[in-house]
């Protein structure tokens, strides 16, 4: 069978054999977006990233599955009936893992973004004038309000 070609199953040990090897394949993607979701929950973004080569790479082996799993649920059905129960269990508990996953990494970017918008805030502050407890700014020779603010700057190695 060529690369391209789609998987077929024509018999109960190949539909076995598929149906472990996508099971496999989901626990180890549940495995890796636990760790991440656990890094991130903890603090340790730059820890809980490192499993994102994993991460692709295992995604996109449970993409082809399920992929393959569609295009053979009639030999599935018929060869390993228990297999296909066995994933739709295991489908539900992906689901349950990945929805955390995706609860956690909204939270932290909602988070992140806040204290990035407070930063600026804060930094906007502290470049502007108050005139009588008003905010003001200097004129410009220029002609451009703000000429004294700087770029902000962050550091990604935290």
């Amino acid at each position: 069978m060529a690369a391209g070609d789609p998987l077929r199953l024509t018999d109960r040990a190949g539909a076995q054999a598929f149906v472990q090897g996508l099971l496999a394949v989901m626990r180890d993607l549940e495995a890796v977006l636990a760790r991440e979701s656990e890094g991130v929950r903890a603090g340790r973004i730059a820890e809980a990233m490192t499993g994102t080569p994993a991460k692709t790479e295992l995604a996109a082996a449970y993409m082809t599955g399920l992929e393959a799993a569609k295009a053979n649920a009639i030999a599935l059905a018929r060869f390993a009936p228990e297999g296909l129960d066995a994933l739709r269990a295991a489908q539900k508990r992906f689901a349950a893992v990945l929805e955390v996953n995706q609860q956690v990494l909204a939270t932290a970017r909602t988070v992140s973004e806040g204290l990035i918008k407070a930063l600026a805030d804060e930094v906007a502050k502290t470049r502007t004038a108050s005139v009588y407890g008003r905010p003001s700014h200097a004129p410009s020779p220029y002609g451009r309000a703000g000429a004294n603010s700087g770029p902000l700057v962050l550091s990604r190695n935290l």
